[in-house]
């Protein structure tokens, strides 16, 4: 995608709507920024997890077992709670 953005008075810069639908952005994503010369470059940092909402879906991206949906939500929800008090 090739576009123009502008830097406001504060030095932010909005991205296009449909590029962070394409990368799947959301407020509150981070993201590395690395330079080159006169070239910026951003991008996503992921989280590995197992669980993704699609569509309004939750969406189970790990390996197949024989867990219930139930018990794999509880698991991610102990894993972020785990993970934001450490």
């Amino acid at each position: 995608m090739i576009g123009k953005v502008t830097l406001d008075k504060a030095g932010r810069v909005v991205l296009p709507k449909p590029l962070r639908d394409r990368l799947q952005l959301a407020p509150g994503d981070t993201l590395q920024l690395d330079t080159e010369g006169e070239s910026i470059r951003l991008r996503p940092i992921r989280q590995k997890v197992t669980l993704k909402k699609e569509l309004g879906i939750w969406v189970y991206q790990g390996e197949s077992a024989d867990t219930s949906i139930a018990d794999l939500i509880d698991r991610e929800r102990e894993n972020r709670l785990r993970q934001v008090t450490e």
